[in-house]
């Protein structure tokens, strides 16, 4: 399946920027709706805009038994589980500690792969790549390491075993889910995420806490939009054209825009570590990337 690499990097650039945002606007949306009710919500209205896109487009769902079990996979340990470990964690840490947590992914999405696709390469460039992404991160929030663990533990928990979930969920799709159609990966398990989440959401939340204003609203519409929709059909259309390690180092990029727009717009401390923590971060980019950049200029002359 090949794909001009201008086309992957757009893609890649993309994800990471919406994605970046995300962080903000869950923490924006957590003071005044519960955690597993916006989550619900988001993934719900995410998934009736996916059907209304898949009818225009008339774009064809795959239902056989494989990818029926895949969307109830995905539905469950893509969406339902490890969002709602994000929107409950971070109800206790800030959004770039967060997102520093979450970098924890391309460690485990090379683990798995190491484990269970024979098809991809994981050679010493990659691994680089990791150790420099994740030490760029650790230096972005190194003034932030003095933490109130009695307080913050279990949200840094909740997060970690997220990205490890997620990390597992992207290398069964490397492995098995390249037939699907992206958006019939997201208009499934989004719905089955949705029902999951909010049922759950009126037995163990106090719903009457609830508050629908202007920026709740546009929180769960953005998330909705563009933190689903556009950023997981691209998400899954990449999975299908590039390695699966090189994707998941998105993880390290995200949490650099995370930061800046919380020193932005919530006015959260911006650290002098930023600028050397980004600048690590792009050379391991960069190393993961090497060959596939080397062989592109080579096809150019």
């Amino acid at each position: 399946m090949k794909t001009s690499l201008p086309k992957l990097i757009l893609g890649y650039i993309t994800i990471c920027l919406i994605w970046g945002s995300t962080w903000l606007a869950i923490r924006i949306g957590l003071n005044f709706l519960t955690p597993m009710f916006s989550a619900g919500i988001r993934f719900l209205i995410a998934s009736a805009l996916t059907f209304i896109i898949i009818k225009f487009r008339n774009e064809n769902l795959p239902k056989d038994n494989l990818a029926l079990k895949l969307y109830f996979f995905m539905g469950i340990f893509s969406f339902a589980l490890p969002f709602w470990l994000v929107y409950w964690g971070e109800q206790f840490v800030p959004s770039g500690l967060a997102s520093i947590l979450f970098g924890a992914f391309p460690f485990a999405v090379f683990i798995f792969s190491w484990f269970m696709l024979k098809t991809e390469e994981l050679d010493i460039m990659k691994i680089i790549s990791i150790i420099l992404g994740f030490l760029g991160i650790v230096i972005i929030f190194y003034d932030n390491f003095n933490l109130n663990l009695t307080n913050q533990i279990w949200g840094l928990l909740a997060v970690l075993v997220s990205a490890i979930i997620q990390g597992f969920v992207a290398v069964v799709l490397k492995k098995y889910a390249g037939y699907l159609n992206p958006f019939s990966m997201n208009a499934y398990p989004l719905l089955i995420a949705g029902i999951i989440m909010i049922s759950l959401s009126f037995i163990t939340e106090n719903i009457s806490v609830q508050k629908f204003n202007l920026k709740s609203v546009l929180s769960i519409l953005y998330l909705a939009t563009f933190g689903t929709i556009v950023t997981f059909t691209i998400y899954y259309w990449l999975l299908q054209r590039m390695n699966v390690v090189i994707l998941s180092l998105t993880s390290f990029i995200t949490p650099i825009i995370a930061v800046f727009l919380g020193w932005v717009i919530l006015s959260e401390e911006l650290s002098e570590n930023v600028l050397t923590g980004s600048v690590l971060v792009l050379i391991g980019i960069l190393f993961a990337n090497f060959k596939g950049l080397k062989n592109y200029l080579i096809s150019l002359n």
